[in-house]
């Protein structure tokens, strides 16, 4: 016989094993949608690094331009895009055709336009300045506009180009980054402010491929353009300037993006296997011992794409969801029509009189 004393007892227990079972069942689709798409990061971040300066490094500068035009037309906006660049060839006297940059000689395609917004420019693009995008570090002064304001659920692309070597790349021709100072800010990315979910790194330079051998935190695929004691080289020449105007790795990377859209399920290792080592000139290289999923399952756009992952869920039907939500409170500097009027108040004018103040 039940035992009418134990209940309400009994009521709670099965109360509670309810609402354990909601939870459970409420939080299956968002593990799923996860899961399914091997991803969880939630927004893009890209670092594009010309370190080089002077009219005849005018490839450099391209090649950070048309990763620049690439991941914005992508989806990452420029409010997530830091672009450190001498920016000293579209405007110089030597150019024949003022206020532009372009990758190729037919020049149908002006890379600098009136569209660009560079964050470092100059004498700023510098390996402290660089060193604290990646780590957060500034000074107080610094504007949000310069910041990598990334959290744990960015996936960051990085590419830098320009002249190196063994473990090094020069900047500008006055400092040199190692390959360890770059590992180690990573690893402050990841240890101490876990700055980033995923992170890709590539690199254009002589030698590129040591850049990326000093790496050791989780999560960070690299790719470079040569392998050591070997040089990275230029494509194509334009006569009309008396330049070449874009790097031969940096040109087939773009060649191979501009099949991409936001929605292509194209994934890293498509991009790794379109690699020509005769075409390039050079032997790329891939480091994917640190990262965490496959490449195959790496889709481009989870980098070089800003796109959002949505999961429409089906309606819910139970008294919790469908019961009214509650009424946002609105601003007082703000009114919407659909509520009450304020009740007056009054104002003081210039004159130092009170007046009344309707809404």
């Amino acid at each position: 016989m039940l035992n009418l004393f134990k209940l309400p007892q009994l009521l709670l227990v099965l109360c509670l094993a309810f609402i354990q079972t909601s939870r459970t069942h409420a939080s299956e689709p968002v593990t799923e949608f996860f899961g399914r798409h091997a991803s969880s990061h939630t927004n893009n971040w890209a670092v594009l690094v010309c370190a080089s300066r002077y009219w005849f490094n005018y490839r450099h500068m391209a090649n950070a331009l048309g990763m620049y035009r690439t991941v914005k037309r992508l989806g990452i906006p420029d409010s997530n895009i830091i672009l450190m660049l001498a920016d000293d060839a579209a405007c110089n006297p030597r150019n024949k055709f003022p206020g532009c940059v372009y990758a190729n000689p037919g020049r149908g395609l002006d890379l600098y336009g009136d569209n660009i917004e560079v964050d470092y420019r100059g004498n700023e693009v510098t390996v402290e300045n660089f060193l604290r995008v990646l780590t957060g570090r500034h000074e107080p002064s610094v504007p949000r506009s310069k910041r990598l304001l990334t959290d744990d659920r960015s996936n960051v692309f990085i590419f830098m180009t320009g002249h190196g070597g063994n473990e090094f790349l020069k900047f500008q021709d006055n400092e040199e980054i190692s390959a360890v100072d770059i590992a180690t800010a990573v690893a402050q990315m990841w240890e101490k402010k876990r700055r980033y979910n995923e992170l890709f790194f590539m690199i254009d330079t002589c030698q590129a491929n040591t850049m990326y051998s000093r790496f050791y935190t989780p999560n960070v695929l690299a790719t470079g353009s040569s392998v050591i004691h070997e040089n990275s080289y230029s494509y194509e020449n334009d006569y009309d300037l008396g330049v070449a105007v874009i790097d031969s790795y940096t040109h087939y990377i773009l060649e191979f993006l501009e099949g991409i859209n936001k929605t292509s399920q194209t994934t890293m290792e498509d991009l790794f296997n379109a690699y020509d080592p005769v075409k390039i000139r050079s032997h790329p290289g891939v480091r994917s011992d640190l990262f965490r999923r496959p490449v195959r399952d790496a889709l481009v756009t989870d980098f070089f794409g800003g796109v959002a992952q949505v999961e429409v869920l089906p309606p819910c039907t139970t008294r919790r969801c469908t019961a009214s939500p509650p009424t946002a409170r609105l601003p007082l500097t703000r009114r919407s029509a659909c509520t009450k009027k304020r009740a007056t108040r009054p104002r003081r004018t210039l004159l130092g009189i009170w007046t009344d103040r309707r809404s």
